[in-house]
This record gives C-alpha cells, structure tokens and sequence, in this order.
C-alpha cells in the first residue's frame, strides 16, 4: 500500500508529495538524535533509546514541490529486528545509519542494505548516513570506504552529526531531490501521530517561508 500523495491546491501553489522514510540502524547510532535535528532542530546529548518505533513528520521544499516526510525512527535493539519489515514495507525512502567510531555498526548498516535491497519496495531510495563526525578523532571507518559502499550500491551517502547538524538537513534534502514526484499516489490514507513541525529553519532544511 502506497502512502505516497502528490495533489495541486486550487490557487496553484507548490505540488505536495508525502512519502514514507523510515531510518534504520544498530542502537546508540544516533537515529533518533538525527530525526529530532531535522524535525525540532534540537539536540539532546543522552537520548533515551527508542522501543518499537517512533513517528514524526517535517516537510522540505523544493522549487515548485513541497515534500512531507512521514518519519519511522525505528528501535535499533535486537529483539525489535522482527519488527523492522512493518515499518519500511511500503516505503518510499530509508536512511540507514552508522557510527563512524564503531566498525560493528557499519558492517550491521551492510546487513540492513542488503535487507532493504531484498524486501523492500523496488524503487526504494536508500540513504548511508555515517553519524557522529563530530567525533573524528575516534574515527573507525573511513569517509573513503562508506564512500565506495554506497556507489557500489547506488546509496546516497552523507556523512553526518546530529550535534552540530552538518549535513543532517542535507541528507533529507538529497533524498526528497531523488523520489518521483510525478505521479499521484494513491495513498491519500495519512498515518496517525504526533506532527512535530519545525518552526525554525534556522539550517537550510525546513519548509518554505
């Protein structure tokens, strides 16, 4: 089920598009701090883990579309792997995120590609996100080697910080440039949640003014 809408208000104003991102990653990556940048353009040094799902929207715009995310910041413990299918069926994005200073979490965000690639929707775009770059200094892997990953496989590639918030609006932007925006949808539906909009695009990734 498409939860993809695009409609031209009357006045013929911007086209809106809504899609369904979901943000995948091993727990402690900083998923959730990087969806509280975007959407609050906030940071909290200890972040409370995610259980299950949590879900946000914040809109972006591009020239002659307005593009809304509806945003599944899943958990990233292990014993809610089994829930992850029920958030990214279905979508049309998925950011998946590493730790830069953690190799593990790397090779994990490997696993998570290759899940999406297999399960997921066929035209799914897919987001690398090396999170934490504030801490290069305890670097463990390199822009180099996730650089080459994501062209092998057609990723997106950005490396981010949800503490200083470089590159965070950038990620979402490059993603909403890359979905299709041509067609209607047919998922007119809209997920119940909690609608957090931004109201300070204060770094370059809200809506319109």
């Amino acid at each position: 089920m498409a939860n993809r809408t695009a409609s031209r208000p009357a006045n013929g104003q911007n086209k809106i598009c809504q899609f369904k991102l979901v943000l995948l990653g091993e727990s402690a990556v900083g998923k959730s701090s990087l969806v509280l940048r975007f959407v609050k353009g906030q940071f909290h040094e200890f972040q409370e883990s995610t259980i299950g799902a949590a879900f946000l929207t914040q809109t972006v715009c591009l020239d002659d579309t307005t593009v809304k995310f509806e945003i599944w910041d899943t958990a990233g413990q292990e014993r809610y792997h089994s829930l992850a299918p029920m958030y990214y069926r279905g979508a049309q994005a998925a950011i998946v995120v590493y730790d830069i200073t953690n190799q593990d979490t790397f090779s994990r965000a490997k696993t998570w590609v290759k899940e999406l690639q297999r399960q997921a929707s066929p035209n799914i775009v897919i987001a690398l996100a090396g999170n934490k770059c504030d801490l290069s200094n305890k670097r463990m892997v390199e822009c180099e080697e996730a650089q080459a990953y994501a062209e092998e496989n057609s990723l997106l590639f950005m490396e981010t910080s949800a503490k200083t918030a470089m590159n965070v609006n950038d990620i979402f932007l490059a993603i909403a440039k890359k979905l299709p925006k041509n067609d209607g949808g047919s998922g007119g539906n809209g997920s119940s949640g909690v609608s957090l909009e931004r109201t300070d695009p204060s770094s370059g990734g809200g809506c319109c003014k």
